[in-house]
């Protein structure tokens, strides 16, 4: 089961990749995980990544694009992937085809979790992440056992600087005009399944199931 998870900022994709991971005992794969191993493993994709970031640039589609391929390459992949938060673009979903069939795979799933306005700004303003393992929490939602502290490695909690309503409101709008040509390719290729992801995480993660097993 190949999946690809979809949503905008604060969906909850992060979430449900790590839950799902669990259910169907696949990898959850993370572009932006990739990226800090990269850079903190030191690799020649991770200097070239780590050089253009410190001069407060973002990492280009086709230095991303390597890193999965190289992901890609490892044993664990073999039964299926959660891919969490890409493609974000029509050249990157175009990329990501090319990678899988060059090894012979495709993406047999994805499901876009389709998120208000209201609920995004409401989850993104309260949510708080851990400075050392990037865990995330909120302060009404999901908040930690310990004020302060990440339940998994006790690292403190911070909340980001753009995580309030005027930047929220400008991230969104940002996604809303990058994602919908993204929509309507995977529609066309009939791999689409939107969900309502105001609801609950634990009934949104039941359907994502329920729907990974009709494929």
């Amino acid at each position: 089961m190949y999946l690809v998870l979809l949503g905008p900022p604060g969906a909850g994709k992060g979430t449900q990749a790590k839950r799902l991971a669990e259910k169907l005992n696949l990898p959850h794969i993370s572009t932006g995980d990739i990226l800090r191993q990269n850079v903190k493993l030191d690799t020649d994709l991770g200097r070239q990544a780590k050089g253009i970031m410190e001069k407060g640039l973002l990492v280009p589609d086709d230095l991303v694009a390597k890193m999965l391929d190289e992901r890609f390459n490892n044993p664990d992949i073999k039964n299926g992937f959660i891919l969490d938060g890409y493609p974000r673009t029509l050249p990157q979903a175009y990329s990501l085809d090319k990678i899988l069939s060059a090894k012979g795979l495709a993406v047999d799933l994805v499901v876009y979790l389709d998120t208000s306005d209201q609920v995004i700004i409401k989850r993104l303003t309260g949510r708080l992440v851990c400075s050392k393992c990037g865990a995330n929490f909120h302060t009404i939602n999901m908040p930690p056992k310990v004020n302060g502290l990440c339940d998994s490695c006790q690292g403190s909690l911070y909340q980001r600087s753009d995580d309030n309503e005027t930047t929220v409101r400008k991230r969104l709008e940002v996604y809303k005009q990058e994602v919908s040509s993204l929509i309507e390719y995977y529609k066309k290729a009939q791999k689409l399944h939107s969900l309502n992801a105001d609801l609950g995480a634990e009934v949104v993660l039941k359907q994502i199931v329920e729907l990974s097993a009709k494929v």
